[in-house]
Formats: C-alpha cells, sequence, structure tokens
C-alpha cells in the first residue's frame, strides 16, 4: 500500500508526464519525417535506419505512460526528453548488432540463464557518468569485480522476450544499490550476450537517471560498495589498458576510481564509447595482467 507521501508523488509525476506528452505530441505534428543514410558497399543511400535485433524488447515495452516504473508498474522505454550529449548512445543503440558488442554471444540452443544490467548514466558534478559498483568477494561469480548492476530474471519479472529484462535491471539496481527506479528513464535495450565463464545470458538495458536518488551498499553479502564514473575518465587514454589472462583473452580494461574494470563490463563500456563517437585514441599495447583466479 503506497503511503500518502508516495501517492501524492505519483500524482505529481503523472500530472507532470501529461504536460511533457502534450509538448511532445506538439513538436512531433510539426516535424518532417526523418530518414538516415546507410552505406553498402561504399555507396551511401537514403532510407529507413536499421533496427537491430534488441529493438524487438524495446518496442515490446515502449507505452504510454512514462519510462522506467511508473506508479501503476508499468515499465516503458523512450529516447524523448534525453540530455543532447547522451542522444550518441541512444542513436548507436538502434542499429548496432550483437557480433559488433562481443564475440561471446547467446548459444543457439537457448542455453544459459537469462539476466540483465542496467547501463545508468547520470551527470555529476564533472558532467556525464556512469553508475557502478563492485561486487562482494565471498560472490561464487565474479567476485570482487566492478560490474553495472544487475542479475539474474525472477519469475515475477515478467516475459524474457519483452519487459523481463527492463524489470529485472531496475529491481536488481534497487536491491544492489538502494537506487530509486522511479528516477530512470529506461531508453534502449542492447542485444543480448554471454558470459561463458558463468553461462549468464546478459541483456544490457540503457538508462537516464533523470531524477537521482541517493545510493549505496545495501548488503554487504552482496555488493562490496558503489561508485560513479565520470566519462571524461573513461575517454581518458590514460586509464586505458589491455587486460591479459593466462588462457590467453585479452580485453579492454580501465582504471578508474581506485578500481580495474575489466571483462564483460569493461567491454560494454568500451564499445559504447566507440559506437557513440567519444572513444579517444589509447595505447592498446599497455597491458594489465590477470591471475587465474580472476
Amino acid at each position: 500500500m503506497k503511503t500518502h507521501e508516495e501517492s501524492a508523488q505519483c500524482t505529481r509525476e503523472a500530472n507532470t508526464h501529461e504536460q511533457v506528452t502534450a509538448r511532445e505530441q506538439s513538436a512531433e505534428a510539426a516535424a518532417a519525417p526523418a530518414t538516415a543514410r546507410t552505406t553498402t558497399g561504399g555507396g551511401a543511400a537514403a532510407g529507413p535506419a536499421a533496427v537491430s535485433p534488441a529493438a524487438a524488447v524495446a518496442a515490446a515495452a515502449v507505452a504510454a505512460a512514462p519510462a522506467g516504473v511508473g506508479c501503476d508498474g508499468a515499465v516503458t522505454v523512450t529516447a524523448k526528453g534525453l540530455p543532447d550529449w547522451l542522444a550518441p548512445v541512444a542513436r548507436a543503440a538502434q542499429t548496432i548488432e550483437p557480433d559488433q558488442l562481443s564475440r561471446f554471444l547467446p548459444p543457439e540452443s537457448g542455453a544459459g540463464r537469462q539476466s540483465a544490467v542496467l547501463v545508468l548514466f547520470g551527470e555529476g558534478v564533472r558532467g556525464p557518468e556512469l553508475l557502478l559498483m563492485e561486487r562482494s568477494g565471498s560472490l561464487r561469480s565474479h567476485a570482487g569485480q566492478p560490474s553495472f548492476p544487475g542479475g539474474a530474471l525472477d519469475p515475477e519479472d515478467g516475459d524474457q522476450a519483452t519487459t523481463g529484462p527492463l524489470r529485472a535491471a531496475l529491481r536488481e539496481a534497487r536491491e544492489e544499490t538502494g537506487l530509486d527506479p522511479r528516477g530512470v528513464q529506461l531508453f534502449a535495450v542492447l542485444p543480448r550476450l554471454y558470459i561463458p565463464v558463468s553461462g549468464f545470458v546478459v541483456t544490457p538495458v540503457l538508462g537516464w537517471w533523470r531524477s537521482p536518488s541517493p545510493v549505496g551498499v545495501v548488503d554487504p553479502g552482496e555488493t562490496a560498495r558503489v561508485f560513479t564514473v565520470p566519462v571524461a575518465d573513461l575517454t581518458d587514454p590514460a586509464n586505458r589498458a589491455t587486460t591479459v589472462h593466462p588462457s590467453g583473452h585479452r580485453g579492454p580494461a580501465f582504471l578508474v576510481e581506485s578500481a580495474l574494470v575489466w571483462g564483460f563490463t569493461a567491454g560494454v563500456i568500451d564499445r559504447i564509447l566507440h559506437f557513440a563517437g567519444w572513444e579517444r585514441p589509447w595505447d592498446t599495447a599497455k597491458q594489465v595482467p590477470l591471475d587465474w583466479h580472476a
């Protein structure tokens, strides 16, 4: 049952949403249909932008309610109203293909545990930033690693092919960092990827922290710390490196906020920076060795 304060907040959000929707509909009516240019074999042709397979998840979640989790429990996705600096990420997310993100893709057999992570962009004192957390050292999977908030889908999250990953990403972020999902606008969904070492099939869900809320460690058994990283630090060539695992696997890494961000999380960040046009040239020969426990 909602408290009086929560009910009042829901009413304020609903009124604000109606006002924003009216303005957006008016702007759309005055705008001409947009087209995108696609290039094939060196030639350019005008036509509608290609849509990635991940768009099916996002499209199934779009509705008339506010993005994120509304007071009625609805979960939606929209790129309307994003800050200008986040537009390149939203555009890239619409066309990026799975093999452009990673060579590790979900098994065709359908095997793997469905999960989702929240890639949450906010705006801090140093400009755009990302929310990350460091996993507890006592966990069985990926212990001690910096990561996005996220985890496996629960039955109550719903259909894994539609809104299930959206609900799971927001729910896990709340459970791990104390984030208030009502302040998050989900604006895109990336293709599902695979983590072979743990068998997780992961859907990265992109969000804009429209109304920031306090975050921190909720359960020390799951989370060691919660922190934000300025995008400026992630794009700084001095903070970039390549990790080298004893197995021979190499991948991008970031040395930020007294942490080594590597593995799946670093791979997703690296590709977002690249396809958003934010990547700066960096020394890929700068190596950070990992041990067998990594």
